[in-house]
């Protein structure tokens, strides 16, 4: 009886996903894209199959483009089912600066 009490307790391991933020428009709310390699069952060709998951970023800190890790949850919203574990690799930042025109004197 002991045992299955001490059972009980412990959680089952919640499952993972990795993939790239989409979108992170939306207030403490991130779209990730998860994408996974199946092999066709007839022609054997190999295929990416992916999935957009919303996911809850509570400190807003996972911008597009980002490698992050998320974690099954219980519901927080309508769609969102995940949250936001960390972030594996953040994008490159580019540097986009206007260029400046130059006029010819005419």
């Amino acid at each position: 009886m002991a045992d299955q009490a001490q059972g009980a307790n412990q959680e089952k391991p919640r499952s993972t996903e990795m993939g790239i933020v989409i979108s992170d428009k939306r207030d403490k709310t991130i779209t990730v894209e998860v994408r996974r390699l199946l092999k066709h069952a007839k022609y054997g060709k190999y295929l990416y199959k992916s999935t957009k998951l919303h996911a809850h970023d509570e400190k807003d800190e996972a911008r597009t483009g980002d490698r992050v890790l998320l974690e099954a949850t219980r519901p927080v919203s309508k769609q969102k089912r995940w949250r936001l574990l960390k972030i594996l690799e953040k994008a490159p930042e580019l540097d986009i600066a206007p260029e400046k025109s130059e006029t010819k004197p005419s």
